[in-house]
């Protein structure tokens, strides 16, 4: 049911709406860029201190206003389709609250400030920021469509995610982390695409994108079983590995494993038993467990690495 509106007047409510397209919820996905300095914080081959945790801060600013600017233009892609959604037309977009100009203007805004910014912060961090638009356009245009793909292409750019905190920070970047934040990511997407499916097959969502049409639900479960496990199995590798306990000092990272471990079953809970698997990023922000999980396990982490090093 198409439920256009008209454009509010004022400019604080266009404020308002505008924001909403912007999506800040979505941010805390930008979070991942931290993950490189929090681990190099521990390594005692390299020179890391709270500075260089300091300088993420703005790069994180700017990776949300790339990705913000994304969003706006995936959204004014999708606005026809998003009309026929019981729950995207709601979108400022799709309902018509932010006009398609108004929504360009501000999608390039936001690219013509970022990424000059990026590259006067850090060219090497410019040129990864750049490479993940690049990704996401490619996503948004056409490879969305595509069943499975769309659920890879989104852990990548987690994984792009990732390797931009490593690039501005010039560190390197274990290649288990890597492999831990593509698994986390696909495993978080495939919730999402399993929720979406249950949606429509219950007939709550009786338009949705192309992709699900070719999703399966026992399939579904099945892949999303193998990448928690194998989630789980990297990082228990990862902590053990002798070229972590050589870099940290210690074993002791082993002891985050259970950690590691509850916010998965968390997140599982809430798919399975309570129907919340449709937005990680709020679930991020909401779900009392999960937070506190996060915090726990990041607390452990730079406890650990500071007893380690001494710092």
């Amino acid at each position: 049911m198409n439920i256009t509106q008209t454009p509010p007047r004022s400019w604080k409510t266009k404020g308002q709406y505008l924001l909403h397209a912007l999506r800040p919820a979505q941010w805390t996905k930008n979070s991942i860029l931290f993950a490189a300095f929090v681990f190099a914080y521990g390594d005692r081959s390299l020179n890391i201190t709270w500075q260089h945790g300091l300088r993420v801060i703005p790069a994180f600013i700017l990776f949300s206003m790339a990705t913000s600017a994304v969003y706006l233009c995936n959204d004014l892609w999708d606005r026809k389709h998003d009309r026929q959604h019981p729950t995207k037309r709601h979108r400022p977009i799709a309902a018509g609250m932010v006009t398609p100009k108004l929504a360009l203007a501000t999608a390039c805004l936001l690219l013509i400030v970022s990424l000059p910014i990026a590259a006067l912060l850090s060219p090497p961090f410019a040129i990864v920021l750049a490479a993940y638009l690049g990704l996401q356009i490619l996503y948004s245009g056409l490879l969305k469509n595509i069943a499975l793909l769309d659920v890879f292409i989104i852990a990548s750019g987690f994984v792009l995610r990732a390797i931009a905190g490593a690039a501005l920070l010039q560190i390197p970047i274990s290649p288990w982390l890597l492999i831990c934040t593509f698994l986390l990511a696909l495993f978080l997407a495939l919730c999402k695409r399993r929720h979406e499916k249950a949606s429509i097959e219950a007939g709550a969502n009786a338009r949705q994108r192309i992709s699900l049409q070719k999703y399966d639900l026992l399939l579904t479960d099945q892949l999303i079983g193998i990448v928690a496990a194998a989630t789980i199995v990297t990082y228990a590798i990862y902590t053990l590995w002798p070229d972590t306990i050589e870099k940290f000092g210690s074993a002791q990272l082993a002891y985050t494993l259970p950690i590691v471990m509850f916010g998965i079953f968390r997140y599982l809970d809430l798919l399975y038993r309570e129907n919340k698997g449709d937005r990680p990023e709020k679930v991020l922000l909401t779900d009392l467990p999960i937070l506190g999980t996060i915090l726990v396990y990041g607390v452990v982490v730079l406890t650990l690495f500071t007893k380690c090093n001494g710092q």
